[in-house]
């Protein structure tokens, strides 16, 4: 098979679509997307919503570069299935380790990171090969990576805080990486214009990745109900949360995925436009709705009494990361501000002086009104502007 044949068919005008192999390998983070939640959930202080969010930072990374990866290669050949299969298992230790990533499993979350981020770098720098700026990329990316990881593993052999800083180093070196075009002495700088990106494809992998968030979301909010005594309370507070959650999905999909595809695949510059909105950006609405997965854990739990802090901040601080990334997310794409989400955010603050002195039950329904009032101002501005 020739290997320019690894590349995606663009050549029927429409945008490269997702393949199964791509949804297979998703399931993957599904499992880390439980992980980080259910890590949270034990760990409910100020260092372990650190080390969660440092994790979840690795996590998505690591899923980020292979949606951008399978932007250009397509899963369907079998040099890149196998590719993505190897990454799966990896993947799997990586996840499984999370648990005991700051205790005895360490090394091993490390060397599988690694061996996930710079073993797929290299393989497309490989793949690549016939298409020189694409292939210099990613010999870039790979030095990058290569850089990193002996942050990653000098941290894994680390203990306590030096891994935490170790580790905080390492995710430094390669947040900012993408922003200096992976510059490297002798092969200069990647310049964000130059890349070939499918805007469709990868608005719609990042959906689906927010689709898993979400699933999570469901997931813990009946797994909980369900070994509950099923009180009244107990009801309304499952009722708040998963409004909740259908408010922020109808955000996410009914205003911005479908559009914002559009508006990557016609835009000037797609891969500034794409590496901001998506690779940096995204992660935000991501941790905002695991952050709110955990406070209606927390909420089902304990509906009523004064709600403590570890609570109050979960219940305002889940949706005030969604909505944050939604603006953010809009200014990148569409060079306008969300107004709507802007005075959520300003709702979700006025909350704040008075949420100690509610039950949680209270708070979730008041920050569930304000979603829900987010998605019905989109949803009359959006209807507003088509019968225009």
């Amino acid at each position: 098979m020739s290997r320019r044949h690894m590349l995606r068919d663009r050549a029927s005008g429409g945008h490269a679509r997702v393949t199964y192999v791509e949804l297979f390998f998703d399931l993957v983070f599904v499992f880390a997307v439980t992980q980080l939640s259910h890590g949270l959930l034990a760990h409910p202080s100020l260092l372990g919503l650190v080390e969660t969010g440092l994790l979840l930072m690795a996590v998505w990374w690591a899923w980020i570069f292979m949606a951008w990866v399978t932007n250009w290669l397509d899963p369907e050949r079998a040099p890149v299935r196998i590719m993505l299969f190897v990454a799966m298992v990896v993947g799997m230790v990586m996840t499984m380790s999370i648990p005991e990533a700051f205790g005895d499993r360490g090394l091993v979350f490390a060397l599988a990171f690694v061996a996930i981020q710079l073993g797929r770098s290299l393989f497309t720098a490989w793949a690549m090969r016939d298409h020189p700026f694409q292939s210099r990329n990613f010999i870039r990316i790979s030095i990058w990576f290569a850089t990193s990881g002996v942050l990653w593993i000098a941290g894994g052999l680390a203990e306590g805080g030096a891994r935490l800083a170790l580790w905080g180093g390492a995710l430094a070196l390669e947040y900012v990486s993408p922003a200096l075009g992976f510059w490297v002495p002798g092969l200069g700088r990647a310049r964000a214009e130059e890349w070939d990106v499918e805007g469709g494809h990868l608005a719609e992998r990042c959906a689906l990745f927010t689709i898993i968030a979400l699933g999570e979301s469901i997931l813990v909010m009946g797994a909980t109900t369900a070994t509950l005594a099923w009180t009244p309370m107990i009801i309304a507070a499952f009722l708040a949360s998963f409004a909740g959650s259908l408010a922020m999905w109808w955000i996410y999909f009914a205003f911005t995925a479908e559009a914002a595809s559009e508006a990557i695949s016609h835009a000037k510059e797609p891969g500034r436009v794409a590496r901001e909105a998506y690779t940096y950006i995204h992660l935000l609405p991501i941790a905002g709705i695991i952050v709110t997965a955990v406070a209606d854990e927390w909420t089902i739990h304990h509906p009523l009494g004064h709600t403590d802090l570890k609570t109050a901040l979960a219940l305002i601080g889940g949706p005030f990361l969604f909505l944050l990334g939604g603006v953010l997310f809009k200014r990148a794409v569409f060079r306008a501000w969300a107004r709507a989400q802007v005075v959520g955010l300003l709702a979700l603050v006025a909350l704040a002086p008075i949420s100690l002195a509610v039950s949680p039950l209270a708070l979730s329904i008041a920050t569930t009104a304000v979603l829900l009032g987010v998605s019905v101002r989109e949803g009359l501005v959006r209807r507003a502007k088509t019968s225009a």
